[in-house]
């Protein structure tokens, strides 16, 4: 260990006279101040010159995200929205710098290591805008190879080790399928790297598809369900192994067929295990790996059957399971989080035997 700043591990350097914390070793140091939140680095990069360095240059981010999972919500058009569940703490984004177009317009977004990507259409063409947690700022980001809307996409929070690059501190995400701005259905894939900010071209998967979802598990990322058509639901999943780089068909993995004009596929993956959210039935369901098969957990605390899934949120967050849903009442319109938390289902109000129970 190098007292000055650690071995080659992506942290940065300081010499003796830019001592963190007066008495520790600087690798201590940074294990200390990751205990600090994320909604306080604002303040900490006020305290000092060596803090403020620290902040921006994201290696506390790194360390961080082992500890901490925000939640990105958009109310209004512009108007992003960070929440904390641990703290429990709201917090305003800035307003995005968008054109009006883009603004008003349908979006998808995508939380990849540092960065919050929101896809979305300006009048010409697809666009892409990223916010920074390290620089607390909008810009417009790199266009992929094949723009596109409608797809299954995820982020892995690390790199992986068959993935080669200059920088080790970066995470990736992937999409794949979707509708291109002629309304072709999609089968190519494209793999973002946030250390660069660019995209590349994966190979193809085996049948088109849109309105689909995307995850990783195990290292691998997955597409299910979609459609191939207006007409065509797919009830088979996609496998792809960043090691191999070769597309795997697995056969009715998704078997609650979609319809045109149901949301995609609601999943969320805690601890490699993937969970689901059947809309018509309002049922979250596990996934039987070595089966391929569906065991019914319970009932969801909100109805995802009343827009056939569309404004619904169903998302890891850590170790959790994340409901994100609206509801409106006496008071008006507000937005329920609840979750799944350390393998039991803590709730609100009496369930049923066969029922989960979930935090509020």
């Amino acid at each position: 260990m190098n007292p000055e700043g650690g071995v080659n591990d992506g942290r940065p350097r300081y010499g003796p006279s830019d001592s963190l914390l007066p008495g520790l070793i600087n690798d201590l140091a940074l294990d200390c101040l990751a205990w600090v939140s994320r909604s306080d680095y604002a303040s900490l990069s006020c305290v000092n010159t060596s803090f403020n360095g620290l902040i921006k240059s994201g290696c506390l981010y790194g360390l961080r995200k082992k500890l901490e999972h925000w939640v990105y919500l958009v109310c209004d058009p512009r108007g992003w929205e960070a929440f904390d569940p641990i703290r429990k703490k709201w917090m305003t984004l800035p307003r995005m710098p968008c054109d009006e177009c883009f603004n008003h317009a349908d979006k998808e977004s995508l939380a990849v290591g540092s960065e919050l990507l929101v896809f979305g259409r300006e009048l010409l063409d697809f666009a892409i805008w990223k916010y920074s947690l390290i620089h607390r700022s909008w810009v417009k980001c790199q266009g992929m190879n094949r723009p596109r809307c409608l797809f299954g996409s995820s982020s892995l929070g690390h790199r992986p080790r068959c993935l080669s690059s200059s920088s080790s501190l970066g995470s990736i995400a992937i999409v794949a399928g979707g509708s291109d701005k002629s309304g072709n259905v999609l089968q190519s894939a494209e793999l973002y790297d946030s250390s660069s900010g660019t995209w590349e071209m994966l190979p193809s998967m085996h049948t088109p598809r849109r309105l689909c979802s995307g995850f990783f598990m195990d290292e691998k990322f997955y597409v299910i369900g979609g459609m191939l058509n207006p007409l065509v639901p797919l009830t088979c999943g996609e496998e792809y192994d960043l090691q191999t780089k070769k597309w795997r068909k697995i056969e009715d993995m998704y078997p609650f067929a979609n319809r045109a004009t149901q949301a995609p596929p609601l999943v969320a993956v805690v601890n490699n295990q993937l969970y689901a959210i059947e809309h018509l039935t309002n049922m979250v369901k596990k996934y039987d790996k070595v089966k391929n098969t569906w065991d019914v957990l319970g009932r969801l605390p909100v109805r995802a059957d009343l827009a056939n899934g569309w404004g619904l949120a169903f998302k890891a967050c850590g170790e959790e399971l994340l409901v994100v849903g609206g509801q409106r009442g006496p008071e008006g319109e507000g937005i329920v989080l609840t979750g799944k938390v350390k393998g039991t289902w803590d709730g609100v109000g009496k369930a049923s035997s066969d029922s989960c129970q979930w935090l509020v």
